[in-house]
């Protein structure tokens, strides 16, 4: 507490005891400045607030993956592509199938895209009563990281899988700022590398990603259920 005029301490009250006047009026003045000298001391000695370190193992907003595919930013990669280097063609999204296959409209035809490099789980849309763990996430994630942008495929080697399906490197290009679709979803956790050659340009990415995600336990590494 601040007081506009500091009052006597208790040694200038003792002097003043001495210079009293005899009598009553003498022990009433006696006590008023022992109060008053109670009173400062009372008052010099009031905590002003103390400064509290700020607490230590706190913990912190979680980037990547959750189980309900609600992740706010793909894990950083180093070593990680920037941009397609390959052949590219421009698609429009007609719909997403699961977590590694989209279809696309590609010059007024459609088709079907499996992404290169990686796996996630099932749906099993023969009975979608029993997907596979994370097989509803991933197809979330999927349906994220590929909207607000600019579809971009890149051909690694192979053009198409035995089912007939393009094989791509999906990108997703918004604002000049490029994700590698295919790359994120093993970043956060709701796909495993899964090579097959020649088809193999960005295997070390990929599998950088997965040790990161396996080692944050994210997604499909974690004991979570989805």
């Amino acid at each position: 507490m601040t007081l506009g005029r500091q009052a006597p301490g208790p040694a200038a009250a003792g002097a003043g005891a001495r210079n009293a006047m005899p009598g009553a009026r003498g022990r009433l003045a006696l006590v008023a400045l022992l109060m008053a000298a109670a009173l400062i001391g009372a008052c010099s000695g009031t905590d002003r607030g103390t400064t509290v370190p700020p607490a230590t193992g706190a913990p912190t907003p979680a980037t990547g993956a959750s189980p309900s595919g609600a992740a706010t930013a793909t894990p950083a990669i180093p070593g990680a592509p920037t941009r397609p280097t390959g052949p590219t063609e421009r698609a429009a999204l007609v719909r997403v199938v699961d977590g590694d296959t989209i279809r696309v409209r590609i010059d007024g035809r459609e088709e079907r895209v499996r992404y290169i490099g990686m796996d996630t789980p099932e749906l099993n849309l023969g009975n979608p009563a029993t997907p596979e763990p994370y097989a509803v996430a991933a197809t979330e994630a999927n349906a994220r990281l590929l909207a607000g942008g600019s579809l971009v495929l890149e051909r690694d080697v192979s053009e198409r899988d035995r089912y007939g399906r393009l094989l791509r490197n999906v990108w997703l290009e918004a604002g000049g700022r490029w994700t590698l679709v295919n790359l994120a979803l093993v970043a956060e956790g709701f796909a495993a590398v899964a090579t097959f050659p020649p088809d193999v340009k960005y295997v070390d990415a990929l599998l950088a990603a997965q040790r990161a995600a396996r080692k944050a336990g994210r997604g499909l590494w974690g004991g979570a259920t989805p």
